[in-house]
């Protein structure tokens, strides 16, 4: 069958793609052998977003007797596990299928496989693309070859989100951002939680200060924090013991993703099959008719980095001019509370460039806003060459502040300009103005 373009993954990016591509006119043929959408509306950011703001509902209302008087807090699944299935439609893709192929793509359930130039086998069938092919395959949870592991009844981040039930007790193997979301999660819920993680402290890829600020809340909130310890083994007897001194009801292994390249034939047009990550190009190209987006792109494992993309893929298949990718102020929240939001370079990826670094500071427990809300929480600020390279906001709402320190990065805004800036007063992001002053 002969077509436009064959999308290989109908994730965020992937699902961008084709539904732009189909607008515009082209024979678009979609291959998905899971939902479509991807990870991020049925196990992703919205669902596990959505426990978030339950839990965080719970952490304001035993705020309430520090703040405004008295109030009794009974925490109950129920509400989260129903509004859960209610924004997947319990797991079904009806309305993303048609919101597709209302715009004229065609949906094939499969696995695409790329079997030469231009041509993708899905099944018996076989399409040949007179424009090209998209990868946007997306990524996995990581499950580690830990011995005992296999068999047992533990849970990824999708069992996580689609449980009915809180866990009397749970370990979390890995202390990144999904690990530490949840962990915050059942734990507020009244799960007996501890966070197992191989690397010296938790939130690992950000400021020190910040995995520092997680972890003494986590500790002031009941979570147990191991780090610097490698899960070496687990048993399983009507519940989960990991290193023979941890012992759980219920096992969660957040320590990752992992790329969905293998089996997608890349050999066929001259890509490595070997590859961690599908190597592209500014506009996206991978080979000669070929783009990636998302995730397999080793770019950033984000929904927004994927539509980012997808976005100019889609420009350079019509051959529309436009600004090309560039990732100097890639944002990225991790959603714990305090929730800790970056953007750009940190102190350490900064000085390992060997850039000529100046470091701003300061505690947003100072600031009025803070202050008013009893906050703990910093903004830190990475300045190169009178430039900010880098900034992490840890506090309530540590992503919205994000906003303005990714556009002054990607807008490449001189220093000296943020400082003589009007900041409103009293607000959380007041703060920059007190770090840079």
């Amino acid at each position: 069958m002969d077509v436009d373009i064959v999308v290989i993954g109908m994730g965020p990016g992937g699902e961008e793609v084709a539904g732009s591509l189909a607008e515009a006119g082209l024979e678009v043929v979609a291959i998905e052998h899971r939902l479509v959408g991807g990870e991020c509306p049925y196990w992703g950011c919205i669902p596990s977003k959505t426990m978030v703001r339950a839990a965080d509902a719970l952490a304001e209302g035993r705020r309430i007797p520090d703040l405004a008087g008295r109030a009794v807090i009974e925490p109950g699944w129920a509400p989260v596990a129903g509004r859960i299935r209610e924004m997947t439609n319990d797991w079904d893709d009806k309305v993303a299928v048609d919101r597709f192929t209302g715009k004229g793509g065609t949906l094939v359930r499969g696995k695409g496989r790329i079997t030469g130039p231009g041509e993708v086998t899905a099944g018996d069938e076989v399409f040949h693309a007179r424009k090209g092919v998209v990868i946007a395959t997306g990524t996995d949870p990581m499950v580690p070859p830990i011995d005992g592991l296999h068999g047992t009844p533990y849970w990824t981040s999708r069992e996580a989100i689609e449980t009915t039930r809180v866990p009397e007790s749970l370990i979390i193997l890995g202390g990144g951002a999904i690990g530490c979301e949840l962990a915050q999660v059942f734990a507020r819920f009244g799960s007996r939680v501890t966070v197992v993680e191989a690397a010296p402290r938790l939130l690992a890829v950000e400021e020190p200060e910040a995995s520092d600020l997680v972890r003494e809340t986590f500790e002031h909130e009941g979570i147990e924090v191991r780090t610097g310890v490698k899960a070496e083994r687990v048993r399983y007897d009507d519940g989960f013991t990991v290193n023979d001194d941890l012992r759980a009801e219920q096992l969660l292994v957040a320590i990752g993703r992992r790329t969905n390249v293998r089996g997608l034939g890349l050999a066929a047009v001259g890509l490595d099959e070997g590859a961690r990550f599908v190597e592209v190009d500014d506009r996206l190209r991978a080979a000669d008719g070929v783009w990636a987006v998302g995730d397999v792109t080793g770019k950033g494992a984000f929904t927004h980095v994927a539509i980012y993309q997808a976005r100019i893929a889609v420009r350079d298949i019509l051959g529309q001019e436009g600004p090309r990718a560039e990732y100097r102020a890639l944002p990225h929240v991790t959603f714990t509370d305090p929730e800790v939001g970056s953007v750009g370079l940190t102190e350490q990826q900064a000085c390992d460039q060997g850039l000529d670094v100046r470091v701003h500071h300061t505690d947003l427990a100072n600031s009025t806003r803070g202050w008013i809300h009893r906050a703990e929480g910093l903004i830190k600020l990475i300045e190169s060459d009178g430039r900010l390279v880098g900034g992490t906001a840890a506090g309530p709402m540590g992503g919205e502040l994000l906003g303005a320190l990714t556009v002054a990065i990607h807008g490449d805004v001189p220093v000296e300009r943020l400082r003589h800036m009007m900041y409103a007063f009293p607000t959380f992001h007041r703060a920059i103005e007190d770090a840079l002053l």
